[in-house]
């Protein structure tokens, strides 16, 4: 039975419920954990705020050498971590090793940026005065964690909150937890001091409120949904607390009737189809030019055709399981709007039939040409491998349909022409745009959304500045310095005259 993992050990809260963690290939139970409260929320708290003094006042380049040594602990436990992520979460073995990765990737970058937290100098302020620009930690950040990627997401929070000082107490999702509390024992026993890094478990409505609603804690770090993310906004007010908000997407890629078709159709089915299309940055609006569209859509549909469904475990399986049996009801119904609407069937939407399907929440990769322009797949979030295609016939008309979203978080283009693409990319109304590239989100470039897609950044330099308040310090040389300064004047002038 898997533990909250506070102030450096695991913390059995036997009075509590506890919560069952599923295998989303096939139902059974991997684990249980505490659905923990206020009163266990606020023991993590209070943990890490007692730790947060010693951890702020350790020097950044020590704070960034156990970072990096406790990212190594992690990648070397990858061969434990990957199929206990495959086995809460879903995804294929393959993609939960990628993820790893890219959470020890996560936490080496920012360890690399332990030098580089700056602040600054004003002289002149005044005679004999001048100023400073100071960078403090907040304190304790609250991070919360949806299920669809436990570790990369908890990695976007734990890197910058950790390297300028702050304290964190993580609250992954309800269904994900056990390889966010291996990963806060392994980085510990790496040298992560207690209390630096805590984990609570528990649902949103439970722990995540009390996490959000603690005046103890200066930040909350949020990855889930736009309704979620709202609500969060709101509690925040109340203790005026900083916020970082990743919230939903609808990414919409643009394929011009001179792009590249055989890399487009390889990034769009990467892009939606990926972790079974459950990503906030998935690409889940596709507009292609009229001229190229039905050798395009051939393309596309013939790789939907040789991706594999299956358990996460099994070889040479391309898509796992949607994580629950709830997101696969939602996705159906998003489909059968779909269709509903008007909209051709190119491949999938249905559940795959055979044996090792019945008990899992498996669904087909789906390809819908046409859905009507306010159905539910246009309009919505789409969490799941489902993917609508509309037909434009200039750019004017995919930039008009791809902006006409209430969420902002990414977007791509596909084209031989920069001029074309790099004017594009100035009216696309999203945090990041991809040329010509698939979607992958760098380290080194700061990373958020516009709209009702969040605010904040994270990734980049600038994600230093979302975890610090800047202090203005005002500093006068004294009277008495002056006065001493000119008393040594006078005294070495006369001593030369005596000579």
């Amino acid at each position: 039975m898997a533990e909250p993992f506070i102030d450096g050990g695991y913390a059995a809260f036997s009075w509590l419920d506890r919560m069952t963690i599923v295998d989303p290939a096939d139902g059974s139970e991997v684990d249980t954990v505490p659905s923990s409260g206020t009163a266990e929320v606020d023991r993590a708290v209070r943990c890490a705020y007692e730790a947060f003094p010693a951890w702020r006042d350790t020097p950044a380049a020590k704070r960034g050498e156990l970072l990096g040594e406790a990212a190594e602990a992690v990648l070397a436990a990858r061969a434990e971590l990957a199929p206990l992520l495959t086995s809460e979460q879903g995804k294929p073995l393959r993609e939960a090793n990628l993820e790893i990765r890219r959470f020890v990737h996560t936490l080496e970058h920012y360890s690399g940026l332990a030098k580089n937290i700056r602040g600054g100098y004003v002289p002149d302020l005044d005679e004999d005065t001048y100023g400073l620009i100071v960078r403090r930690p907040l304190g304790v950040i609250g991070a919360i964690v949806p299920w669809n990627f436990p570790t990369t997401l908890l990695g976007n929070k734990l890197g910058p909150a950790l390297i300028t000082g702050n304290v964190v107490v993580a609250k992954p999702a309800d269904t994900t937890p056990l390889t966010t509390l291996r990963i806060a024992e392994i980085m510990h026993a790496a040298g992560i001091p207690a209390g630096v890094f805590n984990v609570i478990t528990g649902t949103g409505e439970g722990a995540g409120q009390a996490l959000a609603e603690h005046p103890l804690v200066r930040k909350i770090a949020f990855t889930g949904s736009t309704p979620t993310g709202k609500k969060l906004m709101a509690i925040a007010a109340g203790d005026l607390k900083h916020t970082t908000l990743e919230l939903g997407g609808s990414d919409p890629m643009i394929v011009c009737d001179d792009a590249n078709l055989d890399r487009a159709a390889s990034a769009a089915s990467v892009g939606r189809f990926f972790n079974c299309g459950q990503a906030c940055l998935a690409i889940k609006r596709l507009y292609v030019f009229e001229g190229v569209a039905d050798e395009f859509i051939e393309k596309l549909v013939r790789k939907a055709r040789r991706l594999r469904v299956g358990p996460g475990t099994a070889e040479g399986v391309m898509l796992g399981p949607l994580h629950s049996p709830r997101q696969r009801d939602l996705l159906e119904e998003q489909v059968a709007d779909a269709v509903d609407s008007g909209a051709e069937v190119l491949h999938g939407a249905k559940r795959p039939k055979g044996d090792g399907y019945d008990k899992g929440s498996f669904y087909e990769p789906t390809l819908l040409l046409e859905p009507a322009r306010d159905s539910r797949v246009a309009t919505e979030e789409v969490f799941g491998p489902a993917l609508p295609i509309w037909r434009v016939r200039d750019m004017e008309e995919a930039l008009a349909l791809a902006n006409g979203s209430i969420y902002g978080l990414g977007s791509s283009i596909w084209t031989s022409d920069l001029n074309r693409a790099s004017d594009a990319a100035q009216k696309l109304e999203a945090g990041y745009t991809w040329i010509n590239s698939p979607q992958l989100v760098y380290d080194e470039l700061p990373f958020g959304g516009w709209k009702q897609s969040g605010h904040g950044k994270e990734h980049g330099i600038e994600a230093l500045e979302y975890y610090t308040e800047t202090k203005s310090v005002v500093v006068k040389r004294s009277v008495a310095t002056q006065e001493r300064k000119a008393t040594q004047e006078l005294g070495g002038s006369e001593s030369v005259s005596q000579r």
